[in-house]
């Protein structure tokens, strides 16, 4: 069997995980609030389609006095879409391979990919930690759901605003993160996507057809 020994320098913290090195890097409130503003959209379309109509009111006998009003426009869809929003934070993982926002993604990292393939080959690697924590939530990661919640908190107020009256013209990533959390400054991460160098070298590699001549 083949050796390998790998040491990286794990920064030492009770959330600590296997892609810290010296090098961790918290999310920005930038980064942070553009994966809380992905994850809220995100469980509001899982609702959003709902056709339900839920009743409303104090009185248990007069139907008269109770409020009919559809799931998908009721405060009841908002709050269960917030409860926990953050949680989902921890499905994303640090890609050290980039250097931008998309550094925060789900799946698992190129390095980790590649670390897993060589154990499932037989190859020893040796991080310094158990193998099971391998996939565990990072320093980077376990921070940011703090960020979240701190975020949710601070800001409801902004969010229900937008939900009410402002969902179907501006998107909550500007609302929220531009306009309210960020203020116009440092909000160039909101915007940025993951462009996979692989993809593009195909492309450009990619012999055209005569009709595109």
């Amino acid at each position: 069997m083949i050796f390998l020994i790998l040491t990286l320098l794990l920064v030492t913290s009770a959330h600590c995980g296997p892609e810290e090195n010296e090098g961790v890097r918290y999310a920005s409130n930038c980064e942070a609030c553009k994966i809380l503003a992905t994850e809220l959209e995100a469980r509001l379309s899982e609702t959003g389609r709902s056709h339900d109509v839920i009743q409303t009111g104090y009185s248990l006998d007069d139907e008269k006095s109770k409020k009919r009003t559809e799931y998908r426009r009721s405060e009841l869809r908002l709050l269960e879409s917030m409860e926990n929003v953050c949680d989902r934070i921890l499905e994303y993982n640090i890609h050290k391979e980039r250097k931008d926002s998309t550094r925060f993604a789900k799946g698992m990292s190129q390095t980790f990919q590649t670390l897993h393939a060589l154990v499932d080959k037989g190859v020893k690697v040796d991080l310094g930690i158990p193998h099971e924590l391998w996939d565990k939530p990072s320093a980077e990661i376990t921070r940011m759901k703090t960020q979240c919640e701190t975020m949710v908190e601070r800001y409801e107020g902004v969010i229900e605003k937008w939900y009410f009256h402002e969902q179907n013209q501006i998107p909550l990533i500007k609302y929220l993160c531009e306009n309210e959390v960020l203020k116009g400054r440092n909000s160039e991460c909101l915007y940025e996507t993951f462009k996979d160098p692989k993809i593009d070298n195909e492309a450009k590699n990619k012999p055209m057809r005569t009709e595109e001549l």
